[in-house]
């Protein structure tokens, strides 16, 4: 089913709809790993994300009557979005299950292409069997948002543009949650040219795939536990597992904390916002073992709420000791926070938050607890404000951070 001549009429099919996603060079993350990298920014797709390809291509492959029906899936944002543009490009129908947690910004975007929107459960496969009974119930075609070749051939499409744009490609790194777009590309790429070899990377928290692949077959998660929502999956497709199988060459996961680290590296190096889950081909540069390769980096989405994007900033600033928080112990005397803050602006931090606690100890005269919330340039910094307290008379005690 997932042949050369499907993907090339995939290819054709869903350039009516997408839009031009070049290869980036990016100097920054080829210096990081060792290998001339390239990102495949799918992030600048026109609804956000990857998944408007197969969700167009499986659209067009319906009859008139499946389309007449009504169109119902599950998602948890991206491919939400890609059925409700491709619905209303076919003038179909839309109703679109998501789970609770989806960040706002996808629920509204869905909504703006005229979908009808369904919260329902906490994680995707709850929302995914909903829908299939509304399906069943109301008679409406099902679009399932990566277990369906047709999907995953036209996820495939990148491999295509990847391999047209740079020929000698090593390496491709794809994002799994249930594995449509790494079973797209990774079939592709082989067809094409057996030798490239494909990685699929996943959240630590949610490795389905991994776990299946250890197994020797499909395998659900207990529970998952993961800030890449976009691949919060339980469950690998089964109908996709044998392509999988037969044609990635390995799996990376990778801790949400390296994701943060992403986005920042990301925001700052190449000005683009990705959402943790497209970032996690990003992450996995840390971990590959080869050097001197081209690697392709697919970033799969970038939509992403604006509270999400603050709160990963923020810890992301917090994990380079960019922003950092100590307490000191000061007799409660005039003039004891002044020497304080005269230490620290000779240091050039900046304060920007302080908490003066007299009830540490009985004895006000002998100590208030003073602790205080810096800005700095990074570790070096840190480590010279901290130093210079310590000179200075004022030694302080590392503490965790809660902003």
């Amino acid at each position: 089913m997932l042949t050369l001549e499907a993907f090339e009429e995939a290819s054709e099919t869903v350039s009516r709809v997408t839009a031009e996603t070049k290869l980036i060079s990016s100097d920054y993350f080829s210096s990081l790993c060792g290998n001339k990298v390239y990102l495949k920014p799918e992030n600048m797709q026109k609804t956000g994300a990857y998944k408007l390809r197969g969700a167009y291509y499986k659209i067009s492959t319906l009859s008139e009557e499946e389309r007449a029906r009504g169109l119902i899936t599950a998602s948890a944002g991206n491919h939400a979005q890609g059925v409700a543009y491709a619905a209303k490009a076919f003038g179909c129908r839309a109703v679109i299950v998501m789970p609770t947690t989806t960040p706002l910004i996808k629920v509204n975007r869905t909504k703006s292409y005229g979908a009808e929107v369904v919260l329902y459960g906490d994680v995707y496969d709850e929302s995914c069997a909903y829908a299939l009974s509304l399906a069943e119930e109301k008679g409406y075609t099902f679009i399932h948002p990566f277990d369906d070749p047709a999907v995953a051939t036209g996820q495939g499409t990148i491999a295509m543009e990847i391999i047209k744009e740079l020929p000698l490609v090593d390496y491709i790194l794809v994002p799994v949650g249930g594995g449509g777009l790494c079973t797209g590309v990774s079939t592709l790429a082989k067809l094409l040219n057996p030798k490239i070899r494909v990685i699929g990377v996943e959240p630590e928290g949610a490795a389905c795939l991994k776990a299946s692949f250890e197994k020797g077959e499909v395998v659900t998660l207990p529970s998952i536990n993961t800030i890449a929502d976009g691949t919060a999956v339980k469950t690998p497709g089964s109908r996709i597992f044998p392509y999988l199988q037969e044609n990635v060459d390995d799996i990376i996961t990778v801790r949400d904390d390296e994701l943060i680290v992403a986005f920042l590296d990301m925001v700052e190096n190449h000005k683009m916002i990705v959402e943790n889950s497209g970032l996690l081909t990003v992450a996995a540069l840390r971990h590959l073992d080869f050097t001197g390769k081209k690697v392709v980096c697919v970033l799969s989405g970038g939509n992403m709420d604006v509270i999400t994007m603050s709160s990963v900033v923020q810890n992301g600033l917090i994990q380079r000791d960019r922003i950092f928080t100590i307490s000191v112990l000061l007799p409660d005397k005039p003039g004891a926070l002044v020497g304080v803050a005269t230490v620290i602006a000779r240091e050039q931090g900046n304060v920007i938050r302080l908490e003066h606690n007299q009830f540490v100890s009985t004895n006000r005269n002998a100590a208030v607890k003073l602790t205080i919330t810096l800005e700095a340039f990074g570790t070096e910094h840190k480590n010279r404000i901290v130093e210079a307290l310590s000179r200075e008379g004022y030694p302080p005690h590392a503490e965790d951070i809660h902003l």
